[in-house]
């Protein structure tokens, strides 16, 4: 897992905070200084606070479970999309459905809506629709693509939920928080930090920025994801041998005995002499 470099930060613009007149004063650990009515964050405390963030990151990834990556900011959306996919993570890009993680049952049951309606436009049921019916079907399904698409795999709560701007994301922070889900998120000298288990003080506004903290963060869960990739395989390659071995072992305890005949011959002289010793 590659450290993060406090330069490339730097050069991404991760240090630019908000305006000082509009900080919460609980990010106050984090800011290094202030400059031109702006403050500056501490690179060096984001740069472990990343390498924290990761490890925890990358822990849940190889358990098995999904990461939900939410911004629907517009300078955000595109980014966390892109690099979500590439991991195979489920994400929200568009508004936030309430009850997204706490009324999760029927937001999977809208999710399944859309199954059943592309089945309808495989066995042909849907031609049977009337125009202005199918007209109705077409545009429910791509409102719902369009909210829900991204989490179609996600059959379950998520591991952990990463996000962008917990300020606008106030609604699945508080959701999250209620269900005790893990929470990771880019913190802005606007925002408060105690809301979030992981923060990653970083300038949430800039694309640069978000780009290059989502960059380091879906590195660490693809290494999680590999590693959980490696361990199955080997532990099938493992319980193969075992299985093997102790079938191997389970044959050989079971087997009868051969008896030869030149066993018996000489077995049966004993039997006479036994039988004669009696008779007497």
């Amino acid at each position: 897992m590659a450290k993060p470099q406090v330069n490339d930060l730097l050069k991404a613009g991760v240090h630019f905070g908000h305006l000082t007149r509009k900080w919460n004063p609980n990010m106050a650990p984090y800011i290094y200084m202030e400059r031109n009515g702006i403050h500056i964050i501490n690179l060096y405390k984001t740069a472990a606070k990343i390498e924290e963030t990761n490890e925890a990151l990358k822990k849940i990834a190889a358990s098995g479970r999904k990461i939900l990556f939410v911004a629907t900011k517009k300078q955000a959306k595109d980014i966390v999309a892109e690099k979500a996919k590439g991991i195979n993570m489920p994400y929200i890009t568009e508004r936030w459905p309430g009850g997204m993680l706490t009324n999760f049952v029927t937001i999977r049951k809208a999710v399944k809506k859309m199954g059943s309606i592309d089945r309808m436009k495989k066995d042909g049921t849907f031609e049977t629709l009337s125009k202005k019916e199918r007209l109705q079907v077409d545009r429910l399904r791509a409102k719902l693509e369009k909210n829900l698409g991204s989490i179609t795999d996600m059959t379950r709560l998520p591991g952990a939920i990463f996000i962008v701007d917990t300020t606008r994301e106030h609604i699945a922070v508080r959701e999250a928080q209620k269900l005790k889900i893990p929470i990771f998120a880019m913190v802005d000298t606007n925002s408060d930090p105690r809301d979030v288990d992981f923060v990653i003080p970083s300038n949430d506004d800039a694309s640069k920025s978000i780009e290059k903290i989502l960059s380091l963060v879906t590195e660490s869960v693809a290494e999680g994801l590999s590693e959980r990739k490696k361990e199955k395989d080997g532990v099938s390659d493992d319980d193969a041998a075992e299985m093997e071995a102790a079938a191997l072992q389970e044959v050989a305890d079971t087997a009868v005995p051969v008896v030869t005949a030149e066993e018996n011959n000489e077995d049966a002289p004993e039997a006479a002499t036994e039988g004669e010793e009696s008779a007497e």
